[in-house]
């Protein structure tokens, strides 16, 4: 197959989608993908990639195109600069090629128009398109404080139910998220497929539990920002100060990082270290001193939706998690037996879930739990044989299409 592909953000950006492309490219497919000029999370774009530098090159096998995108900054204005300037100048790139595709795949994190380009490509070539859904809009809006009943929010709802109605098929990463777009968008619920996120590639073999210590190390990985409401991690750490074998690990950045930093200093929490954004070679290590894995997300009816792509990776890495979240999160963590989860932004029920995991007498059985649960539902293998059959179906359903006309000429 010839497959397009459309995502705004890509390597060196620390986000997944490499991984998908790449493997594709292994299998014996064309792969080219049109992204931005990398910028997140920090909103500063990537040394080598400025003044135009790097728009066209070739990683481990995929071509990318990189489109005009302005860095999204520290500010809600160039995050929707941000977000249109891709939206925009990738429609434009891609209404304008001429080149042949079987299939269009395009990777929706937030926002939404970041999947404008495939529709712009799709219509002119008469083309199918593959949506994988990672994150709901405008449910995400309102987790970052937007009313729902602004303008604002009431424009991206018109905008998100306008684009997630044009694709031939919407791949979900949550089984919730299936009725938010049939009820609230009308999607139909034919066209869309569960297909969960698999663990980062360094941690698909399991990994080894840490040595005996002192300490117990709790560890949140990922991005730091309004959703993942990690307030409640520094609040349940000060309930359990007086506990002083415990340490709150927070790894990675985003935009409420140094808010986060100061809420800690705040409180004089020393138990409480902030790493920042590693490298993914480092992060086995951080893992490794890890006993268990923490997950909070913001208490927002939308947002609890979510399962994020953390979970596979640290229930691949065979660690009990300890949450605070709503929806599928807590659901995910019973149906596994591998850890203790309390409502979303719920600090003394976060404490408790960790005191629980504290007195319990098996906590390596958690740990084996989360990564029997792993093998089962959240494999590459799985993720990758089902796309590529995905796409192959569509690709073949649009060859069709195209054989037919031609007999009829």
């Amino acid at each position: 197959m010839r497959i397009l592909v459309i995502c705004q953000h890509y390597w060196p950006e620390p986000y997944p989608l490499a991984d998908i492309c790449e493997e594709l490219a292994q299998r014996g497919h064309f792969v080219h993908l049109v992204t931005d000029v990398p910028n997140y999370p920090m909103g500063e774009i990537y040394p080598g990639y400025r003044k135009g530098r790097r728009r066209e090159e070739e990683h481990n096998g995929v071509k990318i195109t990189r489109t005009f995108t302005i860095a999204r900054r520290r500010s809600a204005l160039f995050r929707l600069l941000n977000y249109y300037s891709y939206a925009i100048s990738s429609s434009l790139y891609a209404g304008s090629l001429k080149q042949d595709y079987d299939v269009v795949f395009a990777n929706q994190t937030s926002p939404v128009m970041m999947s404008s380009a495939a529709f712009a490509y799709a219509r002119k070539h008469q083309k199918k398109v593959v949506l994988y859904c990672m994150d709901l809009w405008p449910a995400c809006l309102a987790a970052g404080g937007i009313s729902e009943h602004s303008p604002v929010y009431r424009f991206f709802d018109w905008e998100s139910k306008r684009l997630y109605r044009k694709p031939d098929s919407i791949l979900i990463t949550s089984r919730m998220f299936r009725g938010y777009l049939v009820q609230r968008h009308g999607v139909e619920d034919a066209r869309i497929t569960y297909l969960p996120q698999y663990a980062a590639a360094q941690f698909e073999t399991e990994q080894e539990p840490p040595l005996p210590k002192d300490t117990v190390d709790l560890m949140f990985a990922g991005n730091i920002g309004a959703a993942q409401s990690l307030a409640t991690v520094i609040r349940a750490a000060e309930i359990l100060k007086e506990q002083p074998q415990l340490r709150w690990h927070i790894v990675g950045d985003g935009s409420e990082l140094e808010n986060l930093k100061r809420l800690a200093a705040e409180k004089g929490l020393t138990s409480v270290l902030f790493h920042g954004r590693r490298p993914p070679e480092e992060m086995p290590q951080y893992y490794a001193m890890a006993d268990a894995m923490l997950v909070t997300l913001t208490a927002d009816p939308a947002i609890s939706l979510t399962l994020p792509g953390k979970m596979q990776t640290y229930m691949a890495a065979a660690k009990p998690i300890i949450g605070a979240a709503d929806g599928e999160i807590p659901k995910v963590i019973e149906a596994a037996g591998c850890g203790f989860c309390a409502g979303a932004e719920d600090a003394p029920g976060l404490a408790n879930a960790v005191q629980r995991y504290l007195e319990c007498k098996n906590k390596r059985q958690l740990g084996q739990n989360a990564r029997s649960y792993y093998e089962t539902h959240f494999t590459r293998r799985h993720f990758m044989d089902t796309l590529e059959k995905t796409l192959k179906r569509y690709a073949a359903a649009e060859n069709a299409v195209e054989e037919k006309a031609n007999v009829g000429i």
